[in-house]
């Protein structure tokens, strides 16, 4: 719980039709098919943020279970945020069971680095060229 609100990861409690309501209000997913969503729920650790049974925000991580996840997917139904809910997500999601133990874990974002930087994610470094290929289909 998180004040007024319930925080799950639990499969059966994600709404679809929250889900893809919440994405469809995103710069990065606003165009993504309510299937590809279904999928890619299906195929993730997924948080969701409820009051009074409705889901009002979503963070879902995508991982192999053992060295690495990818945070994605991290949003606050717009009437309800400034209230820390993303907060509360990312909380629960960094004290997963499946998660506390990841050698690495990645995300992307255009406007939110001092909500993950509080939470030690820095900009990435090193010798390593991180690469991309993009398929728009």
């Amino acid at each position: 719980m998180f004040g007024e609100y319930a925080i799950s990861c639990e499969p059966a409690r994600i709404d679809l039709d929250a889900v893809e309501e919440l994405l469809c209000q995103t710069y990065w997913a606003k165009n993504r098919p309510r299937e590809v969503i279904e999928k890619s729920l299906q195929n993730s650790i997924v948080f969701g943020a409820f009051l009074d049974g409705k889901q009002v925000a979503l963070a879902r991580v995508v991982t192999d279970y053992a060295t690495f996840g990818w945070v994605c997917d991290v949003v606050v139904d717009p009437d309800h945020r400034g209230r820390g809910l993303s907060k509360a997500l990312m909380d629960a999601l960094l004290g997963h069971p499946e998660l506390t133990a990841m050698r690495r874990l990645i995300l992307a974002t255009k406007d939110a680095t001092s909500l993950y930087s509080r939470y030690g994610f820095k900009e990435l470094a090193g010798d390593l060229a991180w690469m991309e290929l993009r398929q728009d289909l």
